[in-house]
């Protein structure tokens, strides 16, 4: 944590000396980053903080005590901007909370070493179409996952999230930008190695080919709501974003994308092809916002089905698997009047063999109060949880914070 803490310093006791000697142009607003442009235009920076403070409670079914937390749930530098010329952006996330730095799934293939990194990727735009991404980053899975924490409607991500996304990792991506009469079509395809962020052995599987294409029929949401929690912009006219993804990771070695690598009794890799289909809309109209989401992964190899090959084929030497099922998610909210928002979700998740994870059906009310839009905010919910096999429901409440400067 020293030399986080001392790496922010300099950046800012930098930027401020810079600011100075009224050499380059200085902006700064709360909620808004730090932006540093060169006098000459030949750069530009973009600088914040950002963390939030979460308290949590949870009463199982099966048992008559709530256990609680609270914790920072996540803390992050962000540094963004361009060079030489706005075509040629860049971006820097780093992770500075205990929740973001573990490895605990991953602490051999990490070198041991804290996963501090979330993204460092450089875009350059080749033409008024096509944008080349390179760089650690978010794939084009899921719409909520590639929605930033920052900027959820509610406290977190939702259940099809956490099982079946598909993550950040070290990737090439093309992506484009096509204007259709009123409408915009946005094609994205990446390639990666499939194994997620900051993994130093070299490659186990083999190639992770990821493709999404996104239709918005009535033009684009006002400053890229179609990914931001809530409707906080109040769109004036019905804005509809409607897209599906696909995903082969060949040779994965992970039950997902941020799971715990599969490993035999004699310590070797499991490794097997996984498909993965997504589909998502976001709608917003006038404070109202809708989203909803279906994922759906399975093992390519359908032979593994068969019982008798289970273990063999499907089970590590603890008795863990790929995560492979299906699963729905709705939420909904609108905002009224001092920026105060309801919202309701409703997830379902199913497992496609009895060696995966367990079916969950989650229920859950959320209300979110923004100060500065998502810069500063306070959020609550309350879940109900329905688990199979579970007699009794799992409850949970939650309350965050969201600071940003």
């Amino acid at each position: 944590m020293k030399f986080h803490i001392i790496f922010i310093t300099t950046l800012l006791v930098s930027a401020f000396q810079l600011s100075g000697q009224n050499q380059p142009q200085v902006d700064y607003k709360f909620g808004k980053s730090l932006q540093v442009t060169a006098a000459d235009s030949s750069a530009q920076l973009k600088l914040n903080v950002r963390f939030q403070s979460l308290f949590s409670s949870e009463l199982s079914g099966s048992e008559k005590d709530w256990k609680s937390s609270f914790l920072i749930r996540r803390a992050r530098l962000k540094l963004g901007g361009w060079a030489i010329n706005p075509d040629l952006q860049y971006k820097v996330e780093l992770a500075l909370s205990n929740r973001d730095l573990g490895s605990k799934y991953d602490f051999d293939e990490t070198s041991e070493a804290p996963k501090i990194v979330l993204d460092a990727v450089v875009k350059w735009k080749m033409n008024k179409i096509w944008s080349l991404w390179v760089g650690q980053t978010k794939l084009p899975g899921n719409r909520e996952r590639v929605v930033s924490s920052q900027a959820l409607q509610m406290v977190d991500r939702s259940l099809v999230n956490s099982i079946f996304n598909i993550d950040r990792e070290m990737c090439l991506q093309l992506r484009g930008k096509i204007n259709v009469g009123k409408g915009v079509i946005k094609p994205i395809a990446s390639w990666s190695f499939g194994e997620g962020r900051n993994i130093t052995k070299t490659n186990i599987g083999g190639i992770h080919y990821v493709a999404r294409l996104e239709w918005l029929p009535m033009g684009e949401f006002t400053n890229k709501g179609d990914y931001v929690g809530a409707d906080l912009k109040r769109e004036q006219t019905p804005k509809l974003a409607l897209a599906a993804a696909y995903s082969q990771n060949n040779g994965a070695s992970r039950q997902k994308q941020s799971g715990r690598f599969l490993i035999d009794e004699e310590e070797n890799y499991l490794t097997n092809d996984l498909q993965t289909v997504f589909a998502d809309m976001m709608f917003k109209y006038q404070g109202f916002s809708l989203m909803a989401e279906y994922a759906h992964k399975i093992v390519s190899d359908n032979e593994v089905r068969d019982q008798d090959d289970l273990r063999l084929q499907l089970l590590d030497a603890d008795g863990r698997s790929y995560y492979t099922g299906s699963g729905i998610n709705l939420q909904a909210g609108y905002l009224f009047d001092k920026n105060i928002e309801v919202s309701a979700r409703y997830t379902k998740v199913n497992p496609d063999t009895e060696v995966s994870f367990t079916g969950i059906e989650e229920y859950t009310l959320g209300l979110s109060k923004y100060i500065v839009g998502h810069s500063l905010k306070l959020q609550g919910d309350v879940s109900l949880f329905d688990i199979a096999g579970q007699d009794a429901n799992d409850l949970r409440y939650r309350l965050q914070m969201e600071f940003q400067f």
